[in-house]
């Protein structure tokens, strides 16, 4: 495989963005190459600078649930273009999308576009805070909600505690009325609220985590979190920047049968243009600007080009439910073709699964929260990642992120993975 050209260009992008990237997982630094720049891509593939094709399970993070530039999708976008790319004044597409965002997720009533999932969440704990007249929120260790200062918060040395920043220029006062427990952990939730309860404001968690590996909460951590909101009225938020859409049509509650109070949307809203949204229960939502005195604006939020690829999206999953069970299919094909490769290998490994979600931990399960994540053995997936990519497999350059699958898959695609998935496991530990 030759990398002339990626090298040449990632020289050049040092020069001028930081670390030659605009944001830190392209780079390739956690398994200690240069990154590959990409020339084009179209259904599964993806093609580099250099000419090089891959299968892609990166799929832009997410949101790519038809492939690379489909057709359906593309098709009259140059007349959006043509007739203007950004207003600044409302457009009848935003109130079009809105409708079937509140249409698809019943646990919500109102939603209000924004333009990335970290807005999205930062701007929905704002308005929690505003509802209930609170400051404290409680997050997850390992869950990333994109990364705005009170967001970038792990935990002490004890199950529970308050927030410690993740990143210089966080500074303390910023976090402290962020709470912090683990993932999965019921007795910690109960222990929480019994001290904090009547402090805390929302509650903030991916229902599956996509961000320490795949990692599912458990559904009676997911029904827990349901209650204890309820009991000391405290806003459920359900970040599905990840998970929206891609779990099922219907996103979590369908998943867990839990509605939230409010909900982060992010990715496939947009079917890859930057977009994110925040939506929630009317009298919730009512506190937003400018009916309410919670202030949150945006320039672009509502972008047309956004909103057009993201409604034909939205379309064309909601009427076409095979996909979903396509790609169900799919992603259990390519889990049990791990596992099977697993066992040939006698590797006590784990992989998780949610739809078209799939994780191989280099770690013995069962991974349940962050601290089961980081007994990952890096070194090896850092090895087994170079073998994967010299073999035309394409995943996620970390081990703490999930591969996702597209309608563009094909069983051709999955087959040839898992024979990859073999090779690289084998070389990888000498086998």
């Amino acid at each position: 495989m030759i990398n002339e050209k990626s090298e040449q260009i990632y020289k050049e992008a040092v020069e001028y963005i930081p670390g030659g990237v605009n944001s830190p997982v392209r780079a390739f630094k956690s398994v200690g190459l240069s990154p590959i720049f990409v020339d084009h891509a179209h259904g599964s593939k993806i093609y580099d600078v250099d000419g090089n094709e891959y299968i892609d399970y990166i799929c832009s993070w997410g949101p790519l649930m038809l492939g690379h530039s489909p057709k359906e999708l593309s098709e009259g976008i140059e007349e959006v273009i043509k007739k203007g790319t950004s207003y600044g004044v409302p457009t009848q597409i935003e109130v079009d999308m809105a409708k079937i965002i509140v249409e698809a997720y019943p646990a919500i009533d109102q939603v209000r576009m924004v333009n990335s999932g970290t807005e999205a969440t930062m701007s929905a704990l704002r308005v929690a805070r505003g509802y209930t007249g609170r400051n404290k929120i409680l997050k997850f260790e390992g869950c990333y909600h994109g990364h705005s200062d009170s967001l970038l918060v792990q935990s002490g040395s004890g199950t529970i505690t308050y927030g410690v920043p993740t990143s210089p220029g966080v500074p303390d006062d910023v976090v402290k009325h962020t709470l912090v427990c683990k993932y999965n952990d019921l007795d910690a939730v109960r222990e929480i609220f019994k001290e904090e309860g009547n402090e805390i404001a929302a509650v903030i968690v991916e229902t599956i985590s996509g961000n320490m590996g795949l990692v599912k909460g458990k559904q009676e951590f997911i029904e827990l979190l349901r209650e204890v909101c309820t009991e000391y009225g405290a806003v459920l938020i359900f970040d599905e920047v990840i998970t929206g859409f891609r779990l099922s049509y219907n996103s979590s509650p369908a998943y867990f049968g839990v509605n939230p109070d409010m909900v982060c949307f992010g990715k496939i809203i947009g079917a890859g243009l930057p977009v994110g949204a925040y939506g929630g229960k009317k009298e919730i939502m009512s506190v937003v600007s400018p009916i309410g005195p919670v202030y949150q604006a945006g320039t672009l939020s509502g972008n047309p080009l956004a909103m057009y690829m993201g409604k034909k999206n939205l379309e064309i999953l909601r009427d076409n439910p095979q996909i979903y069970t396509e790609l169900e299919r799919k992603a259990k094909k390519l889990e049990d073709g791990i596992n099977t490769n697993l066992e040939k290998l006698d590797l006590d490994y784990t992989v998780t699964r949610a739809g078209s979600l799939v994780c191989l931990f280099f770690a013995k399960g069962p991974i349940e929260n962050y601290d089961d994540a980081k007994k990952c053995d890096i070194e090896k997936f850092n090895k087994y990642f170079a073998q994967l990519l010299k073999r035309g497999i394409l995943i996620g350059p970390s081990q703490y992120e999930a591969m996702f699958l597209s309608n563009a898959h094909t069983d051709e695609d999955i087959e040839k993975t898992i024979a990859a998935n073999y090779e690289a496991l084998k070389v990888a530990h000498n086998l």
